[in-house]
């Protein structure tokens, strides 16, 4: 059976018009998709907290962090030590056949976000497709080389691994991995160093099916607890409070980067962070959370 998260209504929104127009933690290596660019100096580099794999081996899912306050992990770069950990993630969504839609100028990045969250100093997880880093390579290599940010996989082309996923074309079981793979394979042509293993349905929709497929990557599935319904959204205000409304420590933000599906992302980011901040909340990027469901904090 489909396993969705609820209050998705703005994703669905979401997947439809971008096609028509027990689990244990464990600390373990990165272990990516075999199309995935080897991390560099990877005998010195710390390993990229995951999760262990499931029960009968599945791929593991993540939704949210520790539910404590005061969590320490260093630093944040805006001084800032102790606090309420929070991940805001950001879905770079393209779909295979958006090509024209893109040649006809319209904007699937959002440049001004990412601008915004560099002035805010606010680490984030952007879940990209390989589509989008196909299309905009210059951005997705900004990205991925700014310490602040860290990219992961959002499948190459958007399709859903379950059928029913929003009116999203699905992609056949035996395709899935190499759908995977071909994402990674994207990124190391766009220049992007070192993607995490963390994977993101497209549409959040998955099953046991889909979990079987992919275990043998070794990527985590990374899905949210908090939908913050910019999806076509024209109410900032709106979404800010939902935003508000739904943040708990350690939770999981779900925002997009595309400009034309979601085009009062920045100006949510930019009333978010600040008030989030005053009641106590700490940004980190989803390895930050992960770690810390590990232990590691």
């Amino acid at each position: 059976m489909i396993t969705l998260v609820r209050r998705a209504t703005a994703l669905c929104v979401l997947g439809a018009a971008l096609t028509a127009c027990g689990t244990t933690a464990a600390e373990v290596a990165p272990r990516p998709a075999p199309s995935a660019p080897a991390p560099s100096s990877s005998a010195s580099r710390t390993p990229t907290p995951t999760l262990a794999p499931g029960p009968a081996g599945l791929t593991p899912v993540f939704e949210h962090g520790p539910r404590t306050d005061g969590t320490t992990l260093g630093p944040e770069q805006d001084g800032t030590r102790d606090g309420k950990l929070i991940a805001l993630t950001f879905d770079a969504d393209m779909t295979a056949d958006q090509g024209p839609r893109a040649a006809s100028g319209e904007r699937f990045d959002n440049p001004q976000l990412i601008a915004a969250l560099r002035e805010l100093k606010v680490p984030a997880t952007v879940f990209m497709t390989g589509r989008w880093a196909e299309e905009y390579p210059d951005e997705a290599r900004s990205i991925g080389r700014d310490r602040q940010f860290e990219i992961a996989n959002h499948s190459y082309s958007h399709y859903a691994y379950t059928d029913d996923c929003y009116g999203l074309p699905t992609v056949a079981k035996d395709d899935m991995r190499a759908d995977l793979e071909r994402a990674y394979t994207a990124f190391e042509k766009a220049g992007v160093p070192n993607p995490m293993p963390y994977f993101r349905f497209p549409g959040g929709c998955y099953d046991k099916a889909a979990l079987k497929e992919l275990s043998a990557t070794g990527v985590t599935a990374v899905q949210w607890d908090v939908v913050s319904g910019d999806a076509f959204a024209t109410d900032a205000d709106a979404v800010t409070r939902q935003v508000l409304d739904g943040a708990r420590p350690g939770s999981v933000v779900v925002m997009h980067c595309t400009r034309s599906a979601a085009p009062v992302t920045e100006e949510v980011v930019r009333a978010v962070v600040p008030e989030l901040r005053s009641r106590g909340y700490r940004f980190v990027k989803v390895s930050d959370l992960v770690g810390a469901a590990n232990g590691r904090a």
